[in-house]
């Protein structure tokens, strides 16, 4: 998908970019496949803020996307490629034969009147959903399930993909976008492709106002704070952190603090790690 840039009439006009949706077809959702989207605002049942910077921004419904691809052996053929306010992606609406349509994550490529199927023997082209053990090696794949019908969890932002990289009994190694290397059963499902909208990642905000259209609240720097409110508040002028590295503020260590569980029992699935 393209970038579009503006002439530099305002300051802020300068750095924006925007995306030109040359490939959104389909400007209105589908109604039946619409769900409520309740605005928290980073509150708790208390109401008390748990999640800071949150709250405001445009009203959103959410789509209800189909990461399970559970109708086997059955065609499908795209209607339309539709925005999602609710990822980087775009999706896809897709009518079967018998006439239930579904959202699906768009994958690059996918065009209006496409057609895409899931099952265990479908031909290996983007949109299509099959178990891993299908997939040859070597393919880039997205949508990807942790465990059987669950649906999809791994490999679903804009411009992502993972490569099946071996196959081993019941396990296949699968290298993530991060480069973490994974075992996954093979009885898992995945997508073949990569997700669309792969500009996504060089758009620039330019303007502090469209953040807040994204219900983002204004980021006040620890360093501006008093020390009772933050670990790098306090001291005369600009002051350093006044410590090893920079801290959260709730007085962890903020850059290369690993935090994920030692005795997680999904660790011995990994492979090789990211770093």
């Amino acid at each position: 998908m393209a970038v579009k840039r503006f002439k530099a009439y305002t300051p802020s006009r300068r750095n924006m970019t925007v995306s030109a949706f040359d490939e959104i077809t389909k400007k209105t959702p589908e109604k039946s496949l619409l769900a409520k989207k309740k605005e928290k605002a980073g509150r708790n049942s208390y109401g008390r803020i748990t999640v800071r910077h949150q709250g405001g921004g445009n009203r959103q419904k959410y789509r209800i996307i189909d990461f399970k691809r559970i109708k086997d052996d059955m065609t499908a053929t795209v209607i339309g490629i539709e925005y999602d306010p609710n990822r980087s992606a775009n999706i896809a609406l897709i009518q079967y034969e018998d006439g239930t349509k579904a959202y699906i994550l768009a994958p690059l490529g996918l065009k209006d009147g496409d057609k895409v199927v899931s099952g265990a023997k479908v031909d290996i082209k983007p949109g299509n959903c099959m178990p891993i053990e299908s997939i040859p090696v070597g393919t880039m794949i997205h949508n990807i399930e942790l465990n059987p019908g669950q649906g999809g969890k791994l490999v679903r932002s804009a411009g992502q993909e993972a490569q099946l990289m071996a196959k081993e009994g019941k396990y296949a190694h699968v290298r993530l976008p991060s480069g973490e290397m994974r075992l996954i059963l093979t009885r898992c499902r995945a997508t073949i492709g990569t997700v669309g909208n792969a500009e996504h990642d060089t758009i620039k905000i330019g303007k502090a106002g469209r953040k807040r259209h994204m219900g983002w609240r204004p980021q006040v720097r620890g360093s501006v704070m008093n020390p009772v409110d933050h670990p790098h508040g306090g001291g005369e002028g600009r002051a350093p952190v006044g410590h090893a590295g920079p801290l959260t503020p709730w007085g962890k260590p903020a850059l290369g603090y690993k935090t994920r569980n030692k005795k997680k029992l999904s660790n011995k699935f990994i492979v090789k790690r990211r770093k």
